[in-house]
């Protein structure tokens, strides 16, 4: 019988497949390294796109810096102006305030109805005056309260006074407070005296 030595076959196959193993490795590296430099590739290029945005952003923020610090410039002065125009109206509305209480004032005194003496103190109103009876002094007080610019007007006191020409004149003292016709309580910077005979 012939005898047939196969191990130099088994020893050729196990190379072959070796070899087959060893290039299937190579071209996984290969592929693997490949695939690593595409996408390191790709996200470089995104990198550098994301840069150049950034860098143009930069460069349109440095182009627009001026104009951003004028327009805060001219935020602050129209705040500034704005407070000014403030005070200047509240200091309008406190200079033609009394005026206009004093010219009410004038319109509501009936004839035979003096006011010797006028206060103010804060938004309340003194008055003292003289008049021939205390009729007038009642229609003085129902149309101070019928006014716009006066509230809680309240009578203090009444009576007889001095008799001037065969005369016997009637003294009193009013309060009230004074009111704008919105209803907002006017101040008065100062108490002021003004007499009137």
């Amino acid at each position: 019988m012939l005898e047939i030595n196969l191990l130099p076959i088994r020893e050729a196959r196990r190379k072959a497949d070796l070899r087959q193993y060893m290039m299937q490795l190579v071209l996984m590296v290969i592929l693997a390294v490949g695939g690593i430099g595409l996408v390191h590739s790709r996200i470089g290029d995104h990198v550098e796109r994301v840069q150049a945005r950034v860098r143009q952003m930069q460069n349109d923020i440095d182009q627009f810096k001026p104009q951003l610090e004028q327009v805060a410039a001219f935020k602050k002065r129209k705040g500034e102006l704005e407070k000014k125009i403030d005070v200047i109206d509240g200091l309008d509305r406190d200079r033609t305030g009394p005026v206009r209480v004093l010219s009410e004032l004038s319109a509501r005194t009936p004839n035979r109805l003096w006011l010797t003496s006028l206060s103010t103190k804060g938004t309340t109103i003194s008055m003292q005056g003289q008049s021939l009876d205390n009729e007038l002094v009642a229609l003085f007080l129902r149309s101070l309260g019928d006014s716009e610019y006066f509230g809680n007007v309240d009578l203090d006191s009444t009576k007889l006074g001095a008799e001037k020409g065969g005369l016997k004149l009637v003294t009193f003292r009013i309060r009230a407070e004074i009111v704008n016709p919105k209803g907002q309580a006017v101040t008065s910077a100062a108490k002021k005296t003004a007499k009137r005979a």
